[in-house]
């Protein structure tokens, strides 16, 4: 039964609302900082062949990989899966894209079969390895970076199973926190399925399954005019990492793109070797990481689900670090590299759609601090969110200032200073732009942040860092320069400071110390030349220069 145009518009905006709600559920009950402020996190909402019917505004890198842990439920589950029942992953190797994104599937039946399926995806606080915060800049392959899950049927007859949810528990530092989190996870799944449900009870399942073939469809049709108005042609495209931790230097990642009517081929085949630290990236990253590229440049109104990805083909070869052999380090993948792989595939592209190509956006470099709350007694891991990198200038105006990387394009929030300053032993001392760090163009960069956060621990607290970005800044499109790349430096109490590397380990942060920061701006858009000058003398009056 083909729903009427009036019908199908309705039920893709309900498919769309569902996924919001589940989005607002799994913030407002989330417990670690990672969910509740920054909102690493994302929702889907797949059909019974795992393609993606809807998704939420939240992590670009999360929602093009999600369908593959659909996927890998449905290889593993598909017949004996049964209403009520509640599936986890993470494993890289088994639908997944890093170890620290868990990955809830509940299915949801209608008139005795399977018809959709509920996803969420969040980031984890810890998970365990070697090392506090989810991230382990030293580790080599993937057993040193956290607890590996292939898809394990979590829960039945509308339950969790305790004795896997205590394993769980007990391989995280922050039980509490990820116990509180996996539950907000459940809950949103669970909440999306019942939302599902009704929508089943209204329509029929027979009627619904028509409408999101049409959906699908339409989208892919939307996408398909959209780039068959570029040129045609074969582009190359190259990003480069500054390192992986382990002594390669100026690691490349390189984009062949063919572009032919309604169709895009991208061959990352002449990319590096995997490498020995974690900036390799699992295949679902990798092929998430392209399709994030495509749908940067079609229009906002496109769908971005299934049918708008279906005339991208993405190629790798396996043992390169964009399509490592099973075994890898790969936990720093969804920053690094698919911002990497972004960039390369709009800087291929830039020349056929000139207008929608933007500058590169900051590169992702955070740190994870792990202590005692003197305030609570408690231990804690705090992620560092704040100080935000300059997004790209673009043909339209000037980069978004402190929003993000490619890889989240605004999608993760640094929250409240004072919420931070309220909950962790920390000291906001100042958290604004950093003037001059935009790469300048007929459109510039956004900015990106300048930040003194004192440590106000009573004993010594520990941190990793995790990133990229302070050699090899965001890329200038079409003529746009550079922006400027990362600086972090700790400062201690008696004056003496160090810059930080972006990938190391047992980083020793004393009572008092400060971590300066000073984050990188987006790249230009444009010759510098073309500026309008009276852009020029507004940033100048605002102090961003």
């Amino acid at each position: 039964m083909q729903p009427d145009p009036v019908t199908l518009a309705v039920l893709e905006n309900r498919f769309r609302a569902i996924v919001e709600e589940m989005g607002e559920a799994l913030l407002r009950t989330a417990t670690s900082q990672i969910l509740n402020s920054s909102r690493d996190f994302s929702i889907a909402l797949c059909d019974a062949q795992a393609r993606l019917v809807a998704q939420a505004d939240h992590i670009p890198v999360h929602v093009g990989a999600m369908p593959f842990a659909a996927a890998a439920v449905l290889e593993s589950f598909g017949a004996t899966m049964q209403p009520g029942e509640t599936y986890l992953l993470n494993d890289p190797w088994h639908g997944g894209s890093h170890l620290p994104d868990l990955t809830i599937v509940l299915p949801v039946f209608g008139d005795g079969a399977l018809r959709f399926l509920t996803v969420v995806r969040a980031h984890q606080s810890d998970i365990g390895g070697a090392t506090h915060g989810a991230y382990n800049p030293a580790a080599f392959e993937i057993w040193q970076e956290g607890i590996r899950t292939p898809p394990i049927r979590l829960g039945e007859d509308d339950a969790l199973r305790e004795d896997l949810v205590a394993m769980l528990a007990l391989n995280t530092r922050i039980a509490r926190d990820f116990r509180g989190d996996l539950m907000a996870m459940w809950g949103a799944a669970r909440l999306g399925a019942k939302r599902v449900q009704a929508l089943l009870a209204e329509h029929g399942a027979v009627k619904l399954a028509a409408a999101s073939d049409t959906i699908l469809d339409l989208s892919e049709a939307h996408a398909r005019r959209i780039i068959a108005s570029w040129e045609d042609g074969e582009y190359f495209g190259e990003a480069t990492l500054d390192d992986d931790g382990h002594g390669a230097q100026n690691i490349p990642i390189r984009a062949r793109v063919t572009k032919r009517g309604g169709d895009i081929t991208v061959d990352l085949s002449e990319s590096s070797p995997q490498v020995r630290g974690f900036v390799n990236s699992s295949w679902p990253n990798t092929v998430s990481a392209a399709r994030m590229a495509l749908a940067y440049l079609l229009d906002p109104e496109v769908a971005k689900n299934d049918g708008a990805f279906r005339p991208l083909t993405v190629v790798a070869q396996e043992g390169s670090i964009v399509r490592p052999r099973e075994g890898a380090a790969v936990t720093l993948c969804t920053s690094h590299c698919s911002n990497e792989i972004v960039e390369a595939i709009v800087k291929a592209l830039a020349p056929a759609c000139p207008e929608r190509a933007m500058g590169g956006w900051g590169r992702r470099f955070r740190v994870a601090i792990a202590g005692e709350n003197p305030k609570r007694g408690k231990k804690f891991v705090w992620h560092l969110f704040h100080a935000r990198p300059g997004g790209g200038g673009h043909a339209k105006g000037d980069g978004w200032s402190c929003a993000g990387e490619w890889h989240s394009a605004g999608g993760l929030k640094f929250g409240s200073v004072e919420m931070a300053e309220a909950r962790f032993p920390l000291f906001f001392r100042h958290h604004e732009f950093r003037p001059g760090s935009a790469g300048d163009g007929t459109f510039r960069g956004g900015l990106g942040a300048e930040l003194e956060l004192v440590i106000e621990t009573q004993q010594p607290a520990m941190a990793n860092t995790a990133g990229d970005g302070i050699r090899h800044g965001a890329a200038g499109m079409l003529g746009g320069a550079d922006g400027a790349p990362h600086r972090y430096t700790l400062r201690h109490a008696d004056g003496t400071e160090r810059d930080l590397r972006t990938k190391e380990t047992g980083v020793e942060l004393r009572p008092g110390d400060v971590l300066v920061v000073r984050s990188g701006g987006g790249g230009g858009w444009g010759p510098p030349d073309k500026r309008d000058p009276a852009l020029r003398d507004a940033d100048a009056k605002e102090g961003l220069v």
